[in-house]
This record gives structure tokens, C-alpha cells and sequence, in this order.
């Protein structure tokens, strides 16, 4: 599944449309080009009087905006092992399609992988500690 998945998105889970029709949601697919009175506004000219707007932006992944050197499979998705991306020290990433298994991308998994990402930094920095390394941070490289 992981490369279906990783091309076309996962299948909607436990999304059921009477369900949320009837807590009141309205699912909407014209695309919002302004905001009037603090409210957006769709390229159908209607206001939407809303408290919350759920943002989808789709399933192509774009790492562009990622300035340090960063190795991509085949498939698009950055090269890494469970969240650690080993040919940039200090880059992470959790909530990944796939990242280590399928519900990786959900907020369960992704707490989980979060989890391993967190003891792998500490481990790191522990081990750094003991050597006396000064390598720089990610952050400093990447500004």
C-alpha cells in the first residue's frame, strides 16, 4: 500500500458524510481568494460565516522550502529511517506518510514516531556531551 498511499493519499477513515452533516459541517470545495471582515471569501463570491476553516492543501509533497542538503527517493519522499534523516544530522521529520508504518501520517502514530525522534535527539545530545563534539546546529546551517 505504501506506494499507492504515498501517490494518491490514504483512504478516508471513519469519514462518514450523515455524520458530519449532521454536526453541521459543510464540506466546501471552492477556493477561498479573500477574507472580508475577517471571514473568507470563495472565488464563488459567497462569504462564509465560519468559526473555524479546516485548510487542506493536498498530497504532493514539497521539501523546495528546505534549505540543507536533503536526499529524495525515488517516490519523493526524503530519504530517512523512522524520522531521522541520516544524510543531514539534525533533520527530522514526523507525521509522514509511511514515516515508519502506515498510521505514521494519523495523530496517534505520529506520537510514537514523535516519541523515537525525541530519544534519538537526546541520545545524540548525550553522546555529543561525552565526546566533547561542537558540531554546529541544524539551525545554524540553515540560516
Amino acid at each position: 500500500m505504501r506506494p499507492h498511499i504515498r501517490h494518491g493519499g490514504a483512504p478516508l477513515l471513519r469519514h462518514r458524510k450523515k455524520d458530519l452533516l449532521a454536526a453541521g459541517v459543510e464540506r466546501v470545495l471552492a477556493r477561498i481568494v479573500g477574507v472580508q471582515d475577517g471571514l473568507p471569501v470563495l472565488d464563488d463570491g459567497r462569504l462564509l460565516d465560519v468559526q473555524n476553516v479546516v485548510w487542506c492543501t493536498g498530497f504532493r509533497p514539497d521539501y523546495s522550502w528546505i534549505k540543507v542538503p536533503l536526499d529524495l527517493g525515488e517516490d519523493g519522499y526524503p530519504v530517512q529511517y523512522r524520522g531521522v534523516v541520516t544524510s543531514t544530522p539534525g533533520l527530522y521529520f514526523v507525521g509522514m506518510l509511511f514515516l515508519h508504518s502506515f498510521t505514521s501520517m494519523l495523530i496517534a502514530g505520529s506520537a510514537r514516531d514523535a516519541e523515537r525522534v525525541a530519544k534519538h535527539i537526546a541520545t545524540q545530545q548525550a553522546e555529543g556531551r561525552a565526546t566533547g563534539s561542537s558540531a554546529p546546529a541544524l539551525e545554524q546551517v540553515a540560516s
